[in-house]
């Protein structure tokens, strides 16, 4: 029962994930249903999404959506960020961010449904290094995020470096997929060392993540900023329902 609940959920979170990030939005919730405990379903997530997002980025790779400046400095800030974060979290209040983020949302949603295409904003790119440095802070600032809280940090990254670093969307989400990876590996490690990840489920899952990555990977390809604006538009729907669930069920239990 438990590979019938996750392992189609996980294809689709794959499809998600390589488009416009968030795909833990639908992956991690699939596995909390199928009745593991919740540090094993985040470990467990982590193992397939790590496996999904690995032929996700070795594909964007591959068709050079990869700038290795933006890649490099990237990458570090988002590690250092992460691991910021996730010490914040033992001391910070979550609700704050929750909270917070359900602000952020409705906005961010706006400004993407009303900019036709992202990729107006690489029509005027950057000097490099001011593009470089756009990318390292966007990648602290998400890394943080990711650290302390998690939920859509992929579209929310894209977001930044495209509208903020005026990458091109293909080269935002090859950027994006890197730190993605990256993070996903050294949390990895962590739940790996700790016994809390299921590994038959998770490889099997990783499997059909693998395969949604890789057909979402393609479509976007051939697609780019045209499929990936609706996407998003869907990711952050489902984040804002799962914020508000979320403070519901908080406030239930406060009472």
């Amino acid at each position: 029962m438990e590979f019938l609940i996750v392992c189609p959920l996980a294809f689709v979170a794959g499809f998600v994930d390589s488009i416009a990030g968030g795909g833990g939005l639908i992956s991690l919730p699939a596995f909390i249903l199928a009745g593991l405990p919740v540090h094993n379903a985040i470990g467990t997530n982590k193992l397939a999404s790590t496996m999904g997002t690995t032929i996700a980025t070795i594909k964007y790779a591959i068709n050079g959506y990869m700038v290795k400046a933006f890649v490099v400095v990237g990458v570090a800030c988002g590690l250092f960020g992460s691991f910021v974060g996730s010490n914040l979290a033992l001391i910070a209040d979550e609700m704050f961010i929750r909270v917070f983020m359900l602000v952020v949302i409705p906005p961010t949603a706006f400004f993407v449904l009303r900019t036709k295409s992202l990729d107006k904003f690489a029509k005027n790119p950057l000097p490099h290094g001011k593009a470089v440095a756009v990318t390292a802070g966007a990648a602290l600032v998400i890394g943080v995020y990711d650290g302390f809280f998690g939920p859509g940090t992929g579209t929310f990254l894209m977001l930044l470096l495209t509208a903020l670093g005026h990458q091109s969307v293909r080269t935002a989400a090859g950027t994006t997929k890197a730190i993605n990876l990256s993070t996903n590996v050294a949390a990895l490690v962590v739940f790996l060392v700790n016994g809390a990840v299921w590994l038959p489920l998770g490889l099997t899952a990783g499997v059909f993540n693998i395969a949604g990555n890789y057909l979402g990977a393609s479509k976007f390809t051939k697609s780019g900023s045209s499929i990936a604006r609706p996407v998003m538009l869907v990711v952050l729907a489902i984040f804002a329902a799962k914020l508000v669930f979320d403070l519901a069920v908080s406030a239930g239990v406060a009472l």
